[in-house]
C-alpha cells in the first residue's frame, strides 16, 4: 500500500469518528501557523511526539496532550496521535516499546497532513503557497 492510499484510508476513517472529526483549527490556531510558519510548526510537533509519545512507558499516558492551546494539541486529538493507546488503536504501534526516528516521523507527518488540511478548509491558501516556495 503506498502512503498516499494508507492516507486516504486513515483519514477517511478518522472522519467518520464523530471525537475525531470534531476538532478543527481556531482562527487563533491559524493566526499562530502564519506567525511561526509551518516548519517552526513542524518542529513543535516533533519535539511534542519526541517528548509525549516517543518513551516506552509514560506514567500519565492518556493525559499527557491538552486538548486546546497549541494546533498541534489539536491536531493529535483528530489523528489519534494524542497517546500511546490511541496510537496504538489507529496507527498500530506496539505498546511499551519506545518509538523510532521513523515511527516519530510518520506520527509528525499525519500531523502536518491534517493540520495543512485543515489550512486548505479554511481557505487559507496563502501560507500552503509560502511553503510550496520555500522549498
Amino acid at each position: 500500500m503506498t502512503k498516499e492510499e494508507w492516507y486516504a484510508r486513515l483519514f477517511e476513517r478518522l472522519g467518520r469518528s464523530k471525537f475525531r472529526s470534531g476538532f478543527h483549527l481556531t482562527q487563533k490556531d491559524i493566526d499562530y501557523i502564519h506567525e511561526k510558519g509551518l516548519d517552526t510548526i513542524r518542529q513543535h510537533a516533533r519535539d511534542f511526539i519526541a517528548q509525549r509519545e516517543a518513551p516506552a512507558f509514560i506514567p500519565n499516558d492518556g493525559k499527557q496532550t491538552p486538548m486546546r492551546g497549541h494546533p498541534v494539541f489539536v491536531a493529535q486529538h483528530a489523528t489519534a496521535t494524542c497517546c500511546r493507546e490511541c496510537i496504538r488503536k489507529w496507527h498500530t504501534f506496539a505498546p511499551g516499546v519506545e518509538l523510532g526516528p521513523r515511527q516519530q516521523e510518520y506520527l509528525v507527518d499525519v500531523i502536518m497532513t491534517w493540520i495543512e488540511r485543515e489550512l486548505e478548509a479554511a481557505g487559507d491558501k496563502i501560507i500552503l503557497y509560502q511553503r510550496c516556495n520555500d522549498k
